[in-house]
């Protein structure tokens, strides 16, 4: 799942204020690379273990009530969102899933390399998040799930999921309203948990971590290649989208998404 978006007109902009005569943070670019993963790795597996955790205690606290289980699972998914996109986008820009990061890479935000690399990281994270879950509850570290999803129903559920994730993005970045992301993005993806049929996935690397953990939040290995192919298809027309209603998408705006990429311990350059 995961989600948020960037600012528009000014890289250097921060999200929190800073002294009038301070010096700017470095931009994304010259933050070393290798920082960037390890934020997207550990946001990742902390959204990770917020999805599954939070399904496991439902289910514990509300056995038999599937629908106050859903209600507390995509109110704590919302509020780990709103906090994870706060606490690491100065550094990464918080994507936590490829669909984002790939998507920005079409837009010239990142390179084909870079989207590559955080791919790797979004995907060990979310699994390694799933597990550190499932021992949370002294669960096995890995159970595969046997929660079977794959539908048309939910495909189309994904599509749709998927394409409005990224389409709150971008229009946030292209109007310049990055203070808007974190509860933006918490608040769509809490939404879609209940709009769309599958639960609103939206992100290739939390499915796979989910199919770890045989759970409320668990998918079935089976379901996977169906939510991603429909994932990659939401990317696909939201790309489309963007070309149409927000013409003009600049590489600076894009480098932007989620959040500015600046890592606030000051002026430090890349290595």
């Amino acid at each position: 799942m995961c989600t948020g978006c960037g600012g528009v007109g000014g890289i250097g902009r921060v999200l929190l204020s800073r002294p009038r005569n301070s010096t700017p943070p470095p931009l994304m670019n010259q933050v070393a690379l290798w920082r960037r993963l390890a934020a997207e790795c550990v946001g990742s597996g902390f959204l990770a273990a917020v999805v599954v955790g939070s399904g496991i205690a439902a289910q514990q606290l509300s056995p038999g009530n599937a629908g106050l289980d859903l209600f507390e699972n995509a109110a704590a998914t919302a509020a780990g969102l709103y906090v994870l996109i706060l606490m690491m986008g100065p550094i990464s820009g918080a994507h936590f899933n490829p669909v984002v990061s790939f998507v920005d890479a079409a837009f010239g935000g990142l390179n084909w390399q870079e989207a590559t690399a955080y791919l790797v990281a979004q995907v060990t994270g979310c699994c390694a998040g799933a597990v550190v879950a499932n021992l949370m509850y002294s669960r096995s570290f890995v159970s595969l799930s046997t929660h079977h999803r794959a539908s048309d129903a939910h495909f189309l559920s994904e599509v749709v999921a998927t394409a409005g994730l990224i389409l709150v993005i971008f229009a946030l970045a292209r109007s310049g309203r990055s203070r808007s992301a974190p509860g933006a993005v918490g608040a769509y993806i809490g939404a879609a948990y209940f709009f769309t049929s599958s639960t609103s996935f939206a992100n290739p690397a939390v499915t796979v971590g989910r199919m770890l953990s045989n759970t409320f939040a668990g998918i079935a290995p089976s379901s996977v290649p169906t939510f991603i192919a429909a994932q990659a298809l939401g990317a696909v027309v939201a790309i489309g989208l963007i070309r149409v209603l927000l013409p003009g998408m600049t590489r600076a705006e894009a480098g932007d998404v989620l959040v500015p990429h600046h890592f606030a311990a000051g002026t430090e350059e890349a290595r």
